[in-house]
């Protein structure tokens, strides 16, 4: 399964920014969700689903020296670090692994999740990926999420999608995360089609 899924990904990425309807040329709204929970050039974060996403780069720029992108598509973080020069690109880690079966060797401050977790539609593959981000961060680390709102699309890439408010994404999370800020967000796919986001940030608390 976890093969099939990297292949179908490595094929939508090789049809190029244009084609990718989650494509944005920068993260604005990732950046200002982790202003908004008092994310640091200090902390470590781990970029989960970054693919090709311009995140790696907009954070090396900001002076992070601690940077994970985290893909099941090689070719998708090919194209990230493609954007970067070979220096920069040998300032982030990357790793290319299944969320699901992912086992962390070390803990973040900061987990950044914009448009995997609501692929996560069987309740054993949610269980999975919370299991990750669990071993993945300590106390008072964050988490951001960006999820279609209820108002967004039933499907993405022709795959199912769930979809989220704030107070779902807590309830997903459980007691142990606290929300600390939430936007939404109308985005623009290269289509000129709009996809609403829900974007929320929560900060461990047990």
């Amino acid at each position: 399964m976890t093969e099939d899924l990297a292949a179908r990904w490595d094929s939508a990425y090789a049809e190029g920014d244009a084609a990718r309807s989650w494509f944005q040329a920068a993260p604005r709204m990732s950046l200002r969700m982790l202003d908004a929970a008092g994310v640091t050039a200090a902390d470590s974060l781990i970029d989960v689903g970054g693919g090709a996403s311009p995140l790696a780069a907009a954070l090396l720029a900001r002076g992070f020296r601690d940077v994970t992108v985290l893909d099941i598509s090689a070719a998708g973080m090919r194209y990230a670090r493609q954007r970067l020069t070979e220096a920069e690109a040998a300032r982030a880690r990357w790793l290319t692994a299944d969320i699901r079966a992912w086992r962390p060797s070390r803990r973040f401050a900061v987990w950044h999740d914009r448009a995997v977790f609501h692929f996560m539609t069987a309740e054993a593959d949610r269980r999975a990926y919370l299991q990750a981000l669990a071993a993945a961060t300590a106390l008072a680390a964050v988490a951001v999420f960006g999820c279609f709102a209820p108002d967004g699309p039933a499907r993405c890439s022709g795959l199912p999608v769930a979809r989220y408010t704030p107070r779902d994404l807590a309830a997903e999370l459980g007691p142990g995360w606290t929300l600390v800020a939430q936007d939404r967000e109308a985005h623009t796919t290269p289509a000129a089609q709009i996809q609403p986001f829900t974007w929320a940030a929560f900060r461990r608390t047990c």
